[in-house]
């Protein structure tokens, strides 16, 4: 199944939702700390594992974070070939002084920004699918 490379029909049906609950991103050096975790995304660096999870995940673990955010996932799916999604909400997003942080996974892209700018972050999604649905 091949998702949506139309940048309009992204735009018009991406659907925003907020995930509950808290994330931060934090950083191990062994992959090993990460078994039976429930980690929402990873990447390997060369200075050690990137993941994301739960806050209550990681303060139980005692791992350093610098940056709680709010999850949101556009519900759209999205083809990772698809050209210019991501261009147009970081932009709609910096315009409104909103910094965020994205993952593109298979079939959807999500959005992570600070958990106080999670309800602004929102308006400003659904009136860019509003305005690309006028246009």
């Amino acid at each position: 199944m091949h998702g949506e490379t139309s940048i309009e029909k992204l735009l018009q049906s991406m659907k925003p939702v907020l995930n509950d609950g808290e994330y931060v991103f934090a950083t191990v050096t062994d992959a090993s700390q990460l078994q039976d975790l429930n980690i929402v995304g990873s990447f390997r660096e060369h200075e050690g594992w990137t993941v994301i999870l739960e806050r209550k995940v990681a303060d139980a673990m005692q791992l350093p974070y610098t940056y709680v955010c709010a999850w949101i996932t556009l519900t759209v799916h999205s083809s990772l070939e698809a050209v210019g999604l991501t261009a147009a909400f970081a932009t709609a997003l910096g315009k409104a002084g909103i910094s965020c942080n994205v993952v593109a996974a298979y079939y959807h892209d999500h959005i992570f920004v600070g958990v106080d700018e999670a309800q602004s972050a929102m308006a400003v999604l659904r009136a860019l699918s509003s305005s690309a649905n006028q246009a």
